[in-house]
């Protein structure tokens, strides 16, 4: 008996996500200044997810470190 495809291996678990939590969204708006932590959790407008390629890197974020 052949075993079923979907349990040959775990890492097809782990694939990307299209989708965000509450928490993620609000760290996204909060970084681009369009929520701020005195405001409600719903209703909250929604942010574009990236998906980048491998071997891709995001925009660079400046390195606030160096105060």
């Amino acid at each position: 008996m052949s075993m079923d495809k979907s349990l040959k291996k775990a890492s097809g678990l782990a694939r990307q996500r299209n989708v965000q939590t509450r928490a993620e969204r609000l760290l996204i708006l909060q970084d681009e200044g369009r929520w701020t932590p005195d405001q409600p959790v719903y209703g909250i407008p929604k942010t574009r997810y990236r998906d980048l390629a491998a071997g891709q890197s995001g925009p660079r974020r400046p390195d606030s470190s160096q105060d």
